[in-house]
Parts: structure tokens; C-alpha cells; sequence
């Protein structure tokens, strides 16, 4: 009967062995798996991140453009709106004056 029993455990580490290095060959399978998706991943975030990067600096090649003409446009108001200033000043200057010496030589009692 021993024989029996040392026959079982021996059959028992056996199969105890068996079921380690099944654990062991899952649990190297799901960290390859793991560290393959997590390379996966971070190609994925890199090439986004190269879109969108590309995206806007395209859009910010466009809209550049715009603003150099928009500046132009703004100077070109500006300078008109100055020479509309001037002409007013020099129209009305000559009354201001008037006015002026009007009420700088006039006394009051």
C-alpha cells in the first residue's frame, strides 16, 4: 500500500509541476501581451500627436498669411484716419485761436 501512496504524490508534484508551469507560460503570455499593447499604444499617441502637431501647424501657416495682410489693412486705416485728424485739426484751428484770445483778453467784473 505504500507503494500506492508514494505512486499518487509522486503523481500529485507531477501534476502540481504541470500546473506551475502552466501558470508561468500564462502569466509570460499576458506581460508579452501587456508590453505589446503598451508599445502599441504609445506608437499610437506618438503618430496622433504628429497629426494634430501637423494639423495645426498648417493651420497656423494659413491664418499667418491673413494676419500680414490684416496688418496692412490696419496701417492703411490708421494712416487715413490720422491724415482725416490733421485736416480736421488745421481746418478748425485758426477758430480755436480766435476763441482762445477771445477769452484769454476778455475780463469779466
Amino acid at each position: 500500500m505504500e507503494s500506492n501512496h508514494g505512486g499518487g504524490i509522486q503523481q500529485l508534484l507531477a501534476a502540481e509541476h504541470e500546473a506551475q508551469q502552466i501558470v508561468n507560460a500564462a502569466r509570460t503570455a499576458k506581460m508579452t501581451r501587456l508590453k505589446q499593447a503598451k508599445d502599441e499604444a504609445e506608437t499610437e499617441i506618438a503618430e496622433h500627436k504628429t497629426s494634430t502637431e501637423q494639423g495645426f501647424q498648417r493651420k497656423l501657416e494659413a491664418t499667418s498669411g491673413d494676419s500680414g495682410a490684416n496688418v496692412k489693412r490696419l496701417e492703411q486705416e490708421t494712416d487715413a484716419k490720422i491724415e482725416q485728424l490733421k485736416n480736421e485739426a488745421s481746418r478748425i484751428s485758426k477758430d480755436i485761436v480766435e476763441m482762445l484770445l477771445k477769452n484769454v483778453t476778455t475780463v469779466n467784473n
